[in-house]
């Protein structure tokens, strides 16, 4: 069981997702629980954020690309296409496992990047305002 905690356009959401089979996830989303199919099965790597739409009744779960475009080993990749809309930490600051690093506009929803594990911030590769591929290396915590 996964437990998410996330913000889109200022309204916050919690997600508890539970893999129930294979291909089947159960989510609750703000205490209504739903049966979700996952069309594509696939390791899940950090970072893991969640897209949703406020009046929509699933959530769709966006997962990081396997193999980075730049950055290094232990670098934070975008988990999709986007532009880097906040910058929330510094080169040099200590962040603990699950604190938001930066927010990723896509879609014209607000996604929260978050740390996926405690370490130091190393490298920032991004800027505000910086149009994003899936796969770019955003930050490197060590």
């Amino acid at each position: 069981m996964q437990k998410f905690k996330f913000n889109i356009n200022g309204k916050g959401y919690e997600a508890i997702v539970e893999e129930t089979e294979r291909n089947t996830a159960r989510v609750e989303l703000n205490g209504k629980t739903y049966t979700v199919q996952i069309e594509k099965e696939e390791a899940i790597v950090s970072p893991k954020i969640a897209a949703v739409k406020p009046s929509s009744s699933s959530a769709d779960f966006v997962e990081a690309p396997q193999q980075p475009i730049t950055g290094n080993a232990g670098s934070i990749k975008s988990p999709l296409p986007g532009s880097v809309s906040k910058i929330k930490v510094k080169e040099g600051q200590a962040v603990k496992a699950g604190e938001v690093l930066m927010t990723l506009e896509a879609m014209k929803m607000e996604n929260e990047i978050m740390a996926p594990g405690a370490g130091t911030v190393k490298k920032i590769y991004v800027t505000e305002g910086k149009a994003v591929q899936q796969g770019e290396a955003l930050i490197d915590i060590a």
